[in-house]
């Protein structure tokens, strides 16, 4: 029979505001300034601080009165003073936490006040412009054809088959098919493609242009010298053989080619060390750099962590909207009142995910202080649970805290998760971190006797000898991970 009954249950929801706080702690720093600029369109009761510039918002608010000289928030009703976080600031404004600890070296370095950099750079140099800036493949190969004497046919028949090419500098499409796309009087043909096609491997770096890999490797060959030994055996492999030579058939490579066992070693390993893609040595068009979210300096002996001014856009209350609503009879259902309340909620959550981003780099500067002073060798293994414990927060708290965040550290700009290598067991019954074993091993190939390099068995051997037990499988894994190739590919005759 069917019955009706009361039952008694608790569980837990997360309120508007909470899930707010959750997701903004979770975005990265664009995300995040992307999220507060919406907000900033959407929101009538959020203003930006205009009158400071783009690239840094840095102007500590002199208490009692804001950037533009305005009255202090005391005159804004009180409802609305009681309502805004202790963090905020007394007028509501989005400030840089950690900042007024800045010391003045400190700020100095990047540009985080107005006075300029010891260097002579500008305060408001663009971080992002200190990176050594790479030519394109498309940019490279467009420089050289200006210094050719061409005709207008010509140059932008060039120019058509610098265009048509891939990130890796191979042609991939078939020249019958290009002829058919281009737009010129009188109609091009596959000969003048041909012929701007050899113009253009010949440009640059041997190799671009290519039709297939076979045709990369023999161009690379033919511009070596004459005299260079295993050349010609090398290239009839390349042109007849490459797939033998995958399947390491040498002694059909030997029957086919007839040549000598130490003929065909050397002209193998001239193939090797050929780059099949000779487009990955320019710079790539899309953006390479991220804005780091605190900054990591040693002051005094001391290693300080500030929230890095760039990526806080300074946001406050609407004073005189939040004023004139005040003011009015609107009741805390309207729409206007709800805004309101979203406006506060975004400045508070704002503030707390900057104090909790901050907190957590303290504590991995703390846990990770031999890292800063002797570099990879020295990072130490630690988990999300460390973290956590030591600052009494959930440890979805600190996954939240530092995915997609970064650290500017002289050393360079590392991903907080960078600094929670896994453990490794050692032999003396110790732990070492997998980061630190990295390091040991790029250390050791780079020692290595190019003649004959190390093996991994030999390097996991040599890493046992040190007390750190790998197997050869995970050095295989970490040289990969390092993007170092095996011992045979690593071998200069």
């Amino acid at each position: 029979m069917p019955s009706i009954e009361l039952r008694t249950r608790q569980s837990l929801a997360l309120t508007p505001r909470l899930q707010q706080s959750v997701r903004l702690l979770q975005l990265s720093s664009l995300e995040f300034q992307q999220e507060l600029r919406t907000a900033l369109d959407t929101n009538p009761f959020l203003e930006y601080d205009s009158s400071e510039t783009e690239d840094v918002a840095l102007a500590t608010v002199t208490p009692g009165e804001d950037a533009g000289g305005l009255p202090a928030a005391d005159t804004v009703a009180t409802a609305e003073a009681d309502s805004l976080p202790a963090e905020a600031g007394a007028d509501g404004t989005l400030a840089s936490a950690g900042q007024d600890e800045m010391p003045g070296d400190f700020a100095g370095e990047y540009g985080s006040h107005g006075s300029t950099r010891q260097n002579g750079d500008s305060a408001s140099s663009d971080p992002g412009e200190w990176a050594r800036s790479q030519p394109t493949l498309r940019e490279q190969l467009h420089d050289a054809l200006r210094l050719c004497r061409l005709d207008d046919r010509d140059l932008a028949v060039a120019r058509f088959i610098v265009e048509a090419l891939d990130d890796d500098g191979y042609l991939r499409q078939d020249l019958a098919d290009l002829a058919s796309t281009v737009d010129l009087e009188p109609e091009l043909t596959e000969a003048e493609l041909l012929v701007a096609l050899r113009l253009v491997q010949s440009l640059d770096r041997p190799g671009l242009g290519a039709r297939s890999l076979s045709e990369c490797l023999a161009l690379q060959l033919n511009a070596l010298p004459a005299d260079t030994p295993g050349r010609d055996v090398a290239r009839q492999i390349v042109e007849h053989h490459l797939e033998r030579l995958a399947r390491r058939e040498q002694a059909e490579l030997q029957k086919q080619i007839g040549c000598e066992a130490e003929e065909l070693r050397v002209a193998c390993a001239l193939v090797r060390k050929l780059d099949p893609k000779p487009g990955d040595c320019y710079g790539r068009a899309e953006d390479n750099y991220v804005v780091p979210d605190v900054i990591v300096r040693q002051v005094r002996n001391k290693w300080v962590v500030t929230i890095n001014p760039a990526v806080q856009p300074r946001a406050r209350i609407h004073r005189m909207y939040a004023e004139l609503f005040a003011q009015s009879s609107g009741t805390s259902r309207s729409p206007l009142a709800q805004q309101l309340q979203e406006a506060r909620w975004l400045i508070r959550n704002a503030q707390q995910r900057f104090d909790t981003i901050q907190r957590v780099a303290e504590c991995i500067v703390a846990h990770q202080r031999a890292f800063f002073q002797y570099g990879e060798i020295a990072l130490k293994p630690m988990v999300l649970r460390d973290v956590a414990d030591e600052l009494g927060l959930h440890e979805s708290t600190i996954s939240r805290a530092t995915g997609n965040k970064y650290m500017a550290t002289p050393r360079g700009i590392f991903e907080f998760k960078h600094f929670f290598p896994r453990e490794l067991g050692t032999e003396s019954g110790g732990t070492c971190s997998a980061a630190a074993v990295r390091a040991l091993l790029k250390e050791m190939i780079a020692a290595e006797n190019t003649r004959d390099p190390l093996s991994d068995v030999t390097l996991a051997r040599m890493l046992a000898a040190q007390g750190v037990l790998v197997a050869r499988r995970t050095v295989a894994k970490y040289r990969h991970l390092m993007k170092l190739p095996p011992a045979e590919l690593r071998r200069q005759v």
